[in-house]
């Protein structure tokens, strides 16, 4: 049965402010933000009229309903307090722009960080490309600080930061395995992806088969579209849904960047991306989001349509980079 969401209230989070904003303010009203699939986002609206958001992680606000995940899988799923504070730390390290921690609650699974008051990257993009030019170049250069803080290893921070080794003796070898999976598990949900399945298994294979094997990785975000990068109050991008963040090979990031910003994404292209992985991680970026779309079906999601229509469109990448498009 699928459980009953419970999101939380000014009661539920008036504690949280209180700690995090000091006992003189009182919490006036809570509103839960759209967009999050494995966390509650909550702006805070105080009396004074100032604002902050909560970051609330719990089964209630999850709606992947995934078991507790294995820290030495890459790809695992990437919720928790600990991976976030792991990947605002190592942000902060490097030099990259987040939301400002505000506090930290362990015990209640939550964070409070600053409400950054420029909307959307995305947002500012669609309403003026030329103004939001300068936004795009930073982010550009927090990519560059990204690629360059370097590890032998690959693997969430918060294992990879922490001593720890992840699965798989390399980041092409897990993607391939992860594509041949989501291929497996989208066949038994699409009549089309199982009547495509051996072409599909093929085309992933022979893709792995040209990449060659690689020392060293870079930081990647994992899930970087223009919705997750906010703008403070100057204009400058903050990235947020942090908790993904890896030592992985950067191609992995800049197939998604390229699917996500579109015609924009030649502001964010980086050199000496290796060709052979981008093919082979292009395709496998869209089998997963057809896979995982799918998944989250099975569940409670509020917004269905939207999700039927991202694994619609890369159901047909997939199936026209292999051939077996009609």
């Amino acid at each position: 049965m699928t459980p009953v969401r419970q999101h939380r209230t000014v009661a539920d989070l008036a504690p949280l402010a209180r700690a995090a904003l000091g006992r003189h303010r009182t919490l006036a009203a809570v509103t839960r933000l759209r967009g999050g699939s494995k966390k509650g986002v909550y702006r805070l609206h105080l009396d004074d009229s100032r604002t902050a958001v909560a970051y609330v992680w719990s089964p209630d606000e999850d709606y992947w309903d995934q078991p507790d995940a294995d820290p030495r899988d890459p790809f695992s799923h990437a919720s928790g307090l600990g991976l976030f504070t792991a990947s605002h730390d190592r942000l902060a390290a490097v030099g990259v722009r987040t939301p400002r921690l505000l506090h930290v609650d362990e015990a209640a699974g939550a964070a409070v960080v600053e409400d950054l008051s420029g909307g959307s990257l995305e947002e500012a993009l669609r309403r003026d490309p030329d103004a939001a030019g300068p936004a795009l170049r930073q982010l550009a250069e927090a990519l560059r600080l990204l690629r360059d803080c370097r590890s032998a290893g690959h693997g969430k921070v918060a294992l990879v930061d922490r001593g720890g080794t992840a699965y798989g003796d390399s980041c092409a070898r897990l993607v391939t395995e992860r594509a041949l999976s989501d291929i497996a598990e989208t066949a038994l949900r699409d009549p089309r992806a199982a009547a495509a399945r051996a072409r599909l298994e093929e085309g992933v294979r022979s893709l792995a088969g040209e990449v060659r094997p690689r020392a060293g990785h870079g930081l990647v975000h994992g899930e970087l579209g223009p919705d997750h990068v906010l703008l403070d109050d100057a204009g400058r991008p903050a990235l947020i849904d942090i908790e993904g963040l890896m030592y992985f090979d950067p191609e992995w990031e800049h197939v998604f960047l390229r699917l996500r910003f579109g015609p924009h994404y030649a502001g964010l292209r980086a050199p000496g991306l290796d060709e052979d992985r981008l093919r082979l991680y292009r395709l496998a970026m869209h089998l997963n989001l057809v896979a995982g779309p799918l998944r989250l079906l099975d569940g409670d999601f509020p917004r269905p349509e939207f999700m039927r229509g991202i694994a619609e469109y890369n159901l047909g990448q997939a199936l026209s980079l292999t051939g077996c498009a009609s």
